[in-house]
């Protein structure tokens, strides 16, 4: 059966200060009508029953993820005591769905992505699912066909294409030749061009059993603290345990920890439109802008205004004359005024609060 786990311990500094600690991305309603943990969890409705999803987070979050997704049964949401990457992650969530389903196969996702169509996105899962059930040692992994020469995003070289589909309708398979890291400016600009890379998406498709292999083989350490806390489940002594054990983990992304040396790496090229609402530019991008260019949310007045992204709400009203190309972020006890060109400097002013401790602010 096919199970879904939802990776939600994301902090989303880019976004501040909207986003907060206790409040990160993933819990803001930043494209419109949903948080984008709830649009991901949609995105399942009607394929993935609710008891066969599992959402992965840090602890801190975990009540108000709930809260925010009252249809996941109890014991749905995993809080993680820190954060260590996701390896560990997705290794605590496989171990969990084994001890239910032996032969479950997984479909991984971030929780702060936009997709859609929905159609299609199941379409590429399902046909992914059907990848691994010919090959259950197999691991999937999307990717995106770049835009432009990202230095952000990590990248995936693909190799021959597979031949397990002979009808065409289901979309372009390959072997994985490597996973390639964020590189510089020129080196993304040959990526583009060489049209044989992809951005790597972060979704993921493999039983949970061989996931699970993969780790106890090339992150024996990390496994063993996995199965400890996993003997702990469902005992009165797991918190403590589970604090203790996964503390002692070293972080590792799943890519460095299993795909770069895993055998038998497939990247599916999606079908369907992505975005991995990276910076306050993607809401414009997603949402569209006004005829002087700008994206408004919330009350706000503005003269001689081009090019800009206002967030505020209808009770605060937001004043902008002769701006061009910024971003006006109101909250409750923090603004942010920034070049929208510049936007990577949020996250230097999220460190500087930490540096001064400004903890009310983060």
């Amino acid at each position: 059966m096919l199970h879904a786990i939802i990776m939600a311990g994301g902090s989303g500094t880019r976004f501040w200060p909207a986003s907060r600690a206790d409040r990160p991305k993933q819990l803001l309603d930043l494209v419109g009508g949903q948080t984008m943990i709830q649009a991901t969890l949609a995105r399942l409705q009607e394929w993935v029953p609710v008891e066969r999803v599992l959402v992965v987070t840090n602890v801190r979050l975990a009540d108000a993820i709930a809260g925010q997704l009252p249809e996941l049964p109890a014991g749905a949401v995993l809080g993680e005591p820190c954060r260590r990457d996701t390896a560990p992650c997705i290794g605590l969530a496989s171990i969990q769905i084994c001890q239910q389903d032996e032969d479950a196969t997984m479909v991984v996702m971030p929780a702060d992505h936009v997709i859609h169509p929905t159609e299609k996105f199941r379409a590429a899962v399902t046909y992914a699912a059907e990848l691994v059930q010919q090959r259950p040692d197999r691991l999937v992994t999307f990717g995106i066909r770049p835009t432009y020469p990202a230095e952000s995003f990590g990248y995936i070289e693909r190799g021959e294409p597979l031949t397990s589909d002979s009808t065409g309708s289901n979309p372009p398979a390959y072997s994985v030749r490597q996973f390639r890291e964020k590189p510089q400016a020129e080196v993304a600009k040959s990526y583009l061009k060489s049209g044989t890379f992809y951005w790597n998406s972060g979704i993921f498709v493999w039983k949970a059993a061989r996931i699970m292999r993969e780790l106890a083989q090339h992150e024996p350490v990390m496994f063993k603290h996995l199965e400890t806390i996993s003997a702990a489940w469902g005992t009165s002594k797991y918190d403590d345990v589970l604090e203790r054990e996964f503390a002692a983990i070293q972080g590792k992304s799943i890519d460095y920890a299993v795909m770069e040396r895993a055998d038998d790496v497939v990247v599916v090229e999606v079908p369907f439109e992505w975005d991995d609402v990276g910076s306050w530019q993607a809401i414009a991008r997603l949402t569209g802008t006004d005829d002087e260019g700008n994206t408004i949310f919330g009350r706000h007045l503005g003269l001689d205004t081009q090019g800009s992204i206002v967030r505020t709400d209808d009770d605060h009203l937001v004043v902008t004359l002769g701006v061009k190309d910024c971003v006006v972020v109101h909250t409750e006890n923090a603004t942010l005024v920034a070049n929208k060109h510049d936007e990577e400097a949020v996250r230097k002013v999220v460190e500087l609060l930490k540096e001064n401790q400004w903890n009310e602010f983060l």
